[in-house]
């Protein structure tokens, strides 16, 4: 600092000197002082056209942003959680606070962790109907004793559930209010990969936040989050809050509903998903109606197609849906329908994946007579089939079970496929093809690739014999397997009590 200043005394000194060099001077100065002006680079038409585009799509963003905001809401949850002693958890070796007595746990630890206590959620929502009906996802409402919808003009509500389907994600809520914002919706259908979106939610409780993004894939199946997906992919931030908020078009329309993201660190990695608005307006139409979904049934056991296969049955690429199994009496009994035949579309739609066929099939209504391309002996053939209603017990018979799911196990059918794989005879039982880590499955010492021949010293063979013969075990909380891995076979018994 104090060099700065003696400059500038020298400086103003140096310049007050009068005399016939003063002008030298000046021009030294000026030298030293002048700022020279940058002229700044010239545009071409086409440089500036490119940049007028890049701004009319950035107002349109805002446009529909919005457009849409008003009809988007914040949905806050509370929750009774029951906090679990140790004398709920399964202790491979026993119990090691039965020693002191049955109240050890309650006497010392029970004033810190209370039993039963209040927790807080928070997702996303958005209203499709002027009186109040708002839609957003099941895991955000699952359980609640008590929902606040807050709209984005600050109005709080108490929301009711008009139903949920856990099979798909989705809930349907309704406050009791009049000439709401509405958000329209889309038609997910007509969607294509590389599209503009913009998803609006809740973000770590950050209300009204928009994100933009493309369309990153769109029929995304086996992800694992629901019984039946056909996700929309999406690189629009989504972060834990987004959950029940709308995927928008340009146009201002959902086209999809935010559910999930793939991240590593719990927060956006680049990857989200969102459940397509045609599923949703299926459910939401029988949850307002009924209160609950009805979904068709075709009654086949199916399997995916591999390159070996696909060739097999005569096909040029593995796309498809193989039927391993029909099930007697079924709609695809009565239509014609035979193990080995591959169904290759389905109501004028083409079948990629089994997931997808699925998932066909469980949003038509039933009663509703559909056409069926397959190939069979390497000849395309159309077949009739008047779609059933899904049995109760279906989710059961797909390994859909809360008993397997607490023993961390999934089965499946054998199939010629895994059969050959596994060394397996067909009908010799069923097949784990996913054992859960540190389940007492695992503990158990069960893995992929054994075959469960008997249960509960019930022989066993197909997916139908499998669950029956656990009818036993879901009420006592104990099973007996007897499995084998190859040519070796040994009982197994396990207890989640």
């Amino acid at each position: 600092m104090r060099r700065v200043i003696s400059l500038v005394v020298f400086l103003v000194f140096f310049f007050n000197i009068s005399g016939p060099e003063v002008s030298a001077k000046e021009s030294f100065l000026h030298e030293i002082l002048k700022v020279k002006k940058v002229e700044e680079p010239t545009q071409s038409a086409e440089d500036k056209a490119a940049i007028e585009e890049a701004v009319r799509l950035s107002r349109a963003f805002a446009i529909v942003a919005q457009k849409a905001e008003p009809a988007v809401v914040f949905v806050e949850v509370e929750k009774t959680v029951v906090r679990k002693g140790p004398e709920e958890f399964p202790f491979p070796f026993g119990n090691p606070f039965d020693f002191f007595g049955p109240d050890f746990f309650e006497r010392f630890f029970q004033h810190r962790f209370p039993r039963k206590f209040k927790q807080m959620g928070a997702g996303s929502g958005f209203i499709v109907s002027k009186d109040g009906y708002i839609l957003t996802n099941n895991h955000v409402v699952a359980d609640a004793d008590k929902i606040i919808v807050k709209l984005a003009d600050g109005r709080e509500f108490k929301a009711k559930i008009v139903g949920t389907d856990p099979s798909s994600d989705v809930a349907v809520l309704k406050i009791n209010a009049k000439d709401l914002p509405v958000l329209p919706l889309g038609d997910s259908d007509k969607i294509e990969v590389g599209e503009w979106v913009l998803a609006i939610g809740n973000p770590f409780g950050l209300t009204q936040t928009v994100t933009v993004g493309v369309i990153s894939a769109k029929g995304r199946s086996g992800v694992g989050i629901t019984d039946y997906e056909d996700f929309i992919q999406t690189d629009a931030a989504i972060n834990p809050g987004n959950s029940g908020g709308p995927l928008v078009n340009l146009r201002g329309e959902a086209i999809g509903m935010n559910t999930a993201i793939f991240t590593r660190s719990g927060g956006y990695m680049g990857i989200g998903f969102a459940i397509p608005i045609n599923m949703v307006k299926i459910i939401m139409k029988q949850l307002i109606t009924t209160g609950k979904v009805t979904r068709g049934w075709l009654g086949v056991v199916i399997q995916e197609l591999n390159e070996d296969l696909a060739h097999s049955f005569g096909l040029e690429k593995p796309e498809g849906a193989l039927i391993t199994e029909v099930a007697e009496n079924s709609p695809a009994a009565k239509a014609g329908l035979k193990p080995g035949d591959v169904i290759i579309a389905y109501n004028g739609k083409q079948v990629k994946n089994v997931a997808e066929l699925r998932t066909m099939v469980a949003l038509t209504q039933p009663g509703t007579k559909v056409k069926i391309v397959i190939v069979r002996n390497g000849r395309r053939k159309e077949l009739t089939v008047t779609i059933g209603n899904q049995p109760s017990e279906f989710g059961a018979l797909m390994g859909q079970d809360e008993f397997l799911k607490r023993l961390g196990l999934i089965v499946e059918p054998l199939t010629p496929q895994l059969a050959d794989q596994f060394g397996y005879g067909l009908n010799e039982g069923v097949i784990i093809t996913g054992v859960a880590p540190d389940s007492p499955a695992a503990m158990a010492g069960l893995r992929p690739g054994m075959l469960i021949e008997e249960v509960n010293r019930k022989k066993v063979s197909n997916m139908r014999e499998f669950m029956k013969a656990l009818a036993e075990s879901r009420r006592t909380g104990r099973v007996l397997f007897l499995v084998r891995d190859r040519d070796f076979k040994r009982y197994v018994a396990i207890s989640l009590r």
